[in-house]
Formats: structure tokens, C-alpha cells, sequence
């Protein structure tokens, strides 16, 4: 929230930069003090900082907890808009010089994620429709909207950039596809119904089936460990302004997020709850390990509407808990396989400026 085979080349002094920031800040965090962890965060240890510059976000774990893919945007070191890259990891570190890009560089990318077997990756991206970033929706003073590109579709990418499949071949917007841990199934947004719902295939991209049918933007979908549920973010406009504001927007290829709540329902749709009834904006969900917890990232508690922390709940909505305590920005959670460590974006220690960056720490029951 993506045919071409070839691989575009980072710049040498991208190489560089991203080389020697990251080495720096990973060598500042190897000690025992934690430095990158408030105390209250008592749910996580040994934090590492990934990445330094930039805005890194949405890093996932590969099925062996041995990689994580992640977008970026840096436009000081010729990142115009999102693309995508993995590092190989070994207990938190990252191995070899620089992250690889795993994108063909052009266009604008998101949501990536690691197939079964660790050697192929699916993301979205718009580069089909031209190699430039899509254009940005303007500014609106007081109004936060995301884009939705009707050019974005869904392919698969080898781990040197070849795009080996195209998996969805719609016109409009196709994206944010996560996999079950079972490996069989993709969960995706898409608009082909005229509104933003929730759409399973099988891993091949044959026999997609649409899961959500309400009214509202539903969006940001992952598995529960078991495969059978499946968590994601969603708006339920209700009165005739909200729907008039949502409808319209959506026209645009826009979306408000400053309303949304937190649901769970089984794979083919069935058994829909609302787990969370906080208000603003709640997102970014993902289950923990158990199956019957949910971590997510809200600003609900916030005085800001940009503070965001990651919050903790049990998938029948009570034990809400405060994982995170950073006073700008804490989001896309995600738990390795194996259920040892989580991965994060985060604002946290950026020096004051708008910098975000890609966190791992070992997961403290």
C-alpha cells in the first residue's frame, strides 16, 4: 500500500549512505543498555535500529524469521517514492553491506511480502503504468488522506528483482497482499466491487473470492497464526455526511484514515467482530503468536493525531495494553514465525527530524 525483469541499480553513494548509517547505529545498539527501548516497553528487548534516514516502513519477517522485506522512500539518496528491498538476518543483525532492492526501481511499490520456501517475494506496484512515481494527492490543510493508485497490481519478484508473475491484472487498485502461514492462501484490498474490500486467492492467484461486503474501507489484512482468521483495519461510514465524505473521496482515489477500528472475522468472511471501539484511528494490526491477541497501532490515547504507539488486545476486545510509549510515531508490527522477536516502524531517536526506521527487539511474554 507493482513486468519488467530488469534490476535497477542503487546509486553508489545510496550504497554508501544506507551502508555506513546503518553499521554506525547497529553497533551503538549492541550493548546491554537498551538504549533504543523507553522503560516502560517492558514486552521488548534488545532493540536494534535497522535502518538510519528515510522513511522505512512495513518490514515483514521471511517464513524462516531469516529476512525481512521493507519499503523506502529517501529522496536525499535518489529514492523518489516507496520501493522494496530485503536484508538477510542472523539473531537481529543484519548480514552483508547494504539491504538488496527487490523492486525494478520504478513506479511506486508497497506492501511486500515473503512466499513459502523464503525465495520469492509479492508486492504491489504501479510501474506498469509508467516509471515515475504516481503523483501525490495535494495537500489539504487540517486533512490527512492516503492515496488509493488504480494503477497499483499484485506480482511476484525472485530475490534478485524478476518479476516471475503478475497475479492480479485489474483496472483499478489491487494491493496490500499479505500470505497465510499456512502458505495457501493471499489476502488483498481491492476496489473492483466499486468499494475497498478484502479479496482472498489462492497462492497461484486462482479463485479469488471477495470476503467483505460493508460499506467502508477494508484494508491492511494478515492470517492468524493457524490460518484460519484473518485480522485487518477498517472505516464503517454510518450517516449521510460520512458516507457523502467517504464516497467522494473514494472517487478522488482517496481515503481518510482518522476513523477506523480494528475487526477479525474467519478466511471466507463469516464471524465478523469489531474487536476494537476506541475512536481516531486504529491500524496496522497483527496477531500475536497465541492466535488470541491482536497488536495494532492507535492514536486513540494521543493529544496529537500524528502519535501514534502500538497497543496490545485480546481478540474478544478486552486487556487492552500499551506495548509501545513513543511520542510521534510507532507502527506495523509484526512477529517472527517462530513468535521470538517483532519487527517495527518508528520515529523513535531520529534526531528531530522526520526520519522512519525499521526496529527489531526480542518479544519479553
Amino acid at each position: 500500500m507493482r513486468l519488467i525483469t530488469v534490476l535497477i541499480a542503487i546509486p553508489l553513494l545510496t550504497l554508501l549512505f544506507i551502508t555506513s548509517q546503518i553499521s554506525a547505529r547497529n553497533n551503538q545498539a549492541q550493548g546491554d543498555n537498551d538504549t533504543l527501548r523507553y522503560p516502560q516497553e517492558k514486552h521488548l528487548k534488545n532493540v536494534r535500529m535497522m535502518t538510519n534516514g528515510g522513511e522505512n516502513a512495513e518490514a515483514y519477517w521471511s517464513f524462516d524469521n531469516k529476512k525481512l522485506t521493507f519499503q523506502r522512500t529517501d529522496e536525499k539518496n535518489g529514492i523518489p517514492c516507496d520501493q522494496i528491498y530485503y536484508w538477510d538476518m542472523k539473531n537481529g543483525s543484519m548480514i552483508g553491506k547494504n539491504p538488496a532492492l527487490i523492486s525494478t526501481g520504478k513506479g511506486r511499490t508497497t506492501c511486500a511480502y515473503f512466499l513459502p520456501g523464503n525465495k520469492k517475494i509479492l508486492y504491489a506496484s504501479t510501474h506498469l503504468a509508467g516509471d515515475a512515481c504516481p503523483e501525490a494527492p495535494p495537500r489539504v490543510k487540517g486533512e490527512y488522506y492516503w492515496p488509493i493508485y488504480n494503477t497499483f497490481d499484485i506480482f511476484v519478484a525472485d530475490l534478485k528483482g524478476n518479476i516471475l508473475q503478475q497475479l492480479t491484472n485489474h483496472p483499478g487498485y489491487d494491493a496490500e497482499a499479505t500470505v497465510s502461514p499456512k502458505g495457501d492462501k493471499i489476502v488483498f484490498t481491492s476496489d473492483r466491487s466499486g468499494d475497498l474490500e478484502l479479496y482472498t486467492m489462492n497462492i497461484d492467484g486462482s479463485d479469488v473470492k471477495q470476503i467483505t461486503h460493508e460499506l467502508g474501507y477494508d484494508g491492511g489484512a494478515f492470517f492468524s497464526p493457524d490460518g484460519k482468521k484473518l485480522v485487518f483495519r477498517a472505516s464503517r461510514p454510518k450517516t449521510e455526511a460520512e458516507i457523502d465524505k467517504y464516497t467522494s473521496l473514494l472517487k478522488k482515489g482517496l481515503v481518510a484514515p482518522s476513523q477506523m477500528e480494528i475487526y477479525v472475522c474467519n478466511v471466507d468472511g463469516s464471524d465478523m467482530k469489531q474487536i476494537t471501539q476506541l475512536g481516531r484511528a486504529n491500524w496496522s494490526p497483527f496477531f500475536h503468536p497465541s492466535g488470541n491477541k491482536i497488536l495494532f497501532s492507535s492514536n486513540h490515547r494521543s493529544e496529537r493525531e500524528y502519535q501514534f504507539n502500538i497497543f496490545m488486545i485480546n481478540i474478544d476486545g478486552t486487556g487492552l495494553e500499551q506495548i509501545t510509549y513513543d511520542k510521534t510515531f510507532d507502527a506495523f508490527p509484526m512477529f517472527s514465525f517462530d513468535g521470538k522477536k517483532i519487527v517495527y516502524s518508528s520515529n523513535r531517536f531520529n534526531g528531530g527530524t522526520h526520519d522512519t526506521n525499521i526496529f527489531v527487539a526480542d518479544w519479553v511474554e
